[in-house]
């Protein structure tokens, strides 16, 4: 057992008892006075906030009007994002319910991070960072806590020869962004430039968060993992010191960083990714084909996957196929490095399948195929003009003209989830010897829920040169060697458990949460071990930190123990959570 500081850490001694530690509530004994809140509020410069809900306005008056504005604004993920209490998954049935800080630091800079980070560590306070506030497992909010709240750190800083420092060169391009900065602005900024940075698909999504999570987008295939193209991170350690961490200055902790778990080691207040050429082209590909019966819904599947891996299974295509219960195969693929034309001729030999079989198959939605000059895709001014159907715009009166999303994150603003599983699934399967396997294994999915093919998430098919640079970051190595992500979810419009008038329907819930749970379970058989996507996996992960991490637990737990060795910071099933009470607050070994 090592000793840090008053506090004991376990450190591989099984079996050794460690001294309770609880972290102070309002109302403890140790909780701060408000002479101590008024000192820390001066060193952030004023920015403490003592956060109020607006859901108090739906608990004065339910059916009032101040109570319609707040769940209107939860379809708007902008809204959200502008708001220190919200997140932008409201709850998670039988998991959470999303419920604002005691007090939160809106940081603008380093030094304010310090001073909360300080703060809560000496103060014994339960600590939480938030940037865009998406994650799914509830882990950017936390009652009775103190938060960093990352969003006003929204520098962009574009290099045309970056070398991280104490390394030697070669100089790169890359882009510095601060860790509140959203993808549509940080993707906006670099392909004026004519270049292109790895991040999220979606557009509201914070960069600190998605990096530190793997960092799987919609052009992953072409283009790797965000974590493997992060070159280097200015992070605040448990011990308030601002570290910088890449190849050569703290290449451990850099690591780390790479995807093992925003929250678990550390406050990131900027990251530097590498940027790279852009594409000329980037596209859609939509539709859905309506098969006549089960049976020809099965085939439809086994011809797909066939097509798939024969022709689209390279980095040029990512994104979603939907394969759902009324037989329906839903199409919602992004491409690039093609034109349209092109993107055309890849799909041929499936359409013309299709047109060969009209008595079993019709496209309920006729597919379109779209490129889109690449400087031009997330580009507010040109989509609203141009595409207009692809985004919406934040709604509020005076709200900024380029605060747009894709209309089609829209059911994920505010949602309120049922269940949410998901499996990478090896390349392997999609050799003649297994595929009618994988057919069937996605078709027996289907009967139970929605099943999505995530390709994007996945490098399998990508080139090797990304492959190789996500193998060194955290993730799961089962990810490198996937052709997909399989996701099966089910969600409800904004509900908070005890709001009344805006409770979910828990009867529901439950019974599509099992529904989700079984159509993965009928994947898993076919990949039993092949693991999870941390962000986006069930609350109730089973061994997660073998799903999550693989044979790279072992390290992140080391890396843990050597930055946070009193746990300040702990999340759901982040690296060291085993250790503390499910709602983070008690030490239990």
């Amino acid at each position: 057992m090592l000793m840090t500081g008053a506090l004991p850490v376990v450190a591989g001694c099984a079996g050794e008892a460690t001294p309770s530690f609880r972290r102070a509530r309002p109302g403890d004994p140790g909780w701060p006075s408000a002479s101590q809140w008024q000192t820390l509020s001066a060193q952030v410069g004023g920015r403490l906030i003592e956060v109020r809900s607006p859901l108090d306005a739906c608990r004065a008056d339910p059916s009032g009007t101040a109570c319609a504005a707040v769940f209107r604004g939860l379809k708007n993920p902008w809204y959200i994002g502008d708001n220190v209490a919200l997140t932008q998954t409201t709850g998670w049935v039988d998991a959470w319910t999303s419920q604002p800080s005691a007090y939160a630091v809106a940081a603008r800079s380093s030094a304010d991070v310090v001073a909360a980070v300080n703060f809560a560590r000496t103060q014994r306070l339960r600590l939480v960072v938030k940037g865009g506030g998406h994650s799914y497992q509830g882990t950017s909010n936390a009652p009775d806590s103190l938060l960093v709240w990352t969003r006003p750190m929204d520098r962009i800083q574009l290099h045309d020869a970056f070398v991280p420092q104490g390394c030697e060169g070669p100089p790169r391009r890359a882009v510095s962004l601060g860790a509140g900065t959203v993808w549509l602005h940080a993707y906006g900024a670099v392909t004026k430039a004519g270049r292109y940075v790895q991040g999220g698909g979606c557009a509201t999504v914070n960069v600190a968060g998605l990096v530190q999570s793997g960092g799987f987008g919609s052009l992953s295939k072409g283009f790797g993992t965000a974590s493997a193209g992060l070159l280097e991170a200015e992070v605040v350690t448990a011990d308030g010191q601002v570290r910088i961490a890449n190849a050569c200055v703290n290449p451990d902790l850099f690591w780390a960083l790479k995807g093992g778990g925003g929250g678990s080691f550390g406050v990131v207040t900027r990251v530097t990714l590498r940027t790279r050429p852009l594409p000329n082209y980037i596209g859609g590909v939509l539709g859905t084909v309506q098969a006549s019966s089960p049976e020809t819904f099965r085939r439809l599947i086994e011809r797909f996957m066939t097509f798939y891996r024969d022709s689209l299974l390279n980095r040029h295509w990512g994104e979603i196929v939907q394969f759902r219960p009324d037989n329906s195969m839903v199409i919602a693929m992004v491409f690039q490095g093609l034109d349209q034309a092109q993107a055309r001729a890849a799909w041929q030999p499936f359409l013309a399948w299709l047109a060969s079989e009209p008595g079993d198959y019709r496209m309920t939605d006729a597919l379109r195929i779209i490129a889109v000059p690449a400087r031009h895709f997330w580009d507010p001014v040109w989509l609203k003009k141009n595409l207009p159907q692809a985004v919406l715009s934040d709604d509020r009166p005076g709200a900024p003209a380029d605060n747009v999303f894709w209309s089609g994150n829209l059911g994920e603003a505010g949602w309120f989830l049922h269940g949410y599983e998901s499996a990478w699934l090896p390349a392997g399967l999609l050799a003649p010897a297994r595929l009618a396997q994988l057919a069937d294994g996605l078709f027996a999915a289907s009967r139970h829920s929605m099943t999505a093919l995530h390709f994007n998430k996945g490098l399998a098919g990508a080139a090797p040169d990304d492959i190789a640079a996500a193998r060194d970051t955290a993730i799961n190595p089962s990810a490198t060697e996937a052709f997909a992500l399989a996701i099966s979810a089910a969600s409800a419009p904004p509900s908070f458990v005890g709001l009344p008038g805006h409770e979910p329907d828990l009867v529901l819930a439950r019974r599509n949460a099992r529904s989700t749970a079984a159509a993965i379970g009928e994947l898993r058989k076919l990949a039993p071990d092949s693991g999870a996507y941390l962000t986006e996996a069930s609350y109730f992960e089973k061994d997660w930190q073998r799903s999550f991490w693989g044979p790279n637990y072992a390290r992140l737990l080391g890396i843990k123990a050597k930055y946070d060795p009193e746990g300040l910071f702990i999340i759901h099933h982040g690296v060291g959570s085993e250790a503390w009470s499910a709602d983070g607050f008690t030490r239990q070994r």
